[in-house]
């Protein structure tokens, strides 16, 4: 059984996903995508990283005309650090020709008809 330090590999795609820019501010769509995580996966990730204190989350503070306020996340210090050790430890444990959490079929857009982009580009 599993230690309550590591992490599944759905919450180490969401870590991948949040550490590429660990500073700028992401919403859930964006994360979704890049994680290849549906929304019933992802959002119970982000509060239980939340509830760890590695993932904080604010509410966007001027949305687009028309549009509802997002909920916007990013990694704490620790959750860099935790990020950091985690994704490395992945790494090292990863065999070869496997691909990492987060970069397989899912996330390239598998079962999507061919010319259709697999996901919608970040708003920043």
């Amino acid at each position: 059984m599993k230690s309550r330090r590591e992490f599944s590999p759905q919450t180490l795609s969401v870590l991948a996903a949040l550490f590429q820019e660990p500073s700028r501010w992401q919403h859930g769509y964006a994360l979704a995508s890049q994680a290849g995580l549906r929304s019933g996966t992802l959002y119970p990730i982000l509060i239980r990283l939340a509830d760890r204190g590695l993932v904080e989350a604010c509410w966007q503070e001027e949305p687009q005309p028309g549009r509802p306020r997002r909920h916007l996340y990013r990694l704490t210090a620790g959750g860099l650090a935790s990020a950091a050790g985690a994704l490395a430890a992945r790494a090292g444990r990863q065999p070869a020709g496997r691909p990492a959490a987060g970069a397989g079929p899912r996330a390239r857009g598998a079962g999507q008809p061919i010319g259709r982009a697999a996901a919608a580009p970040a708003v920043r």
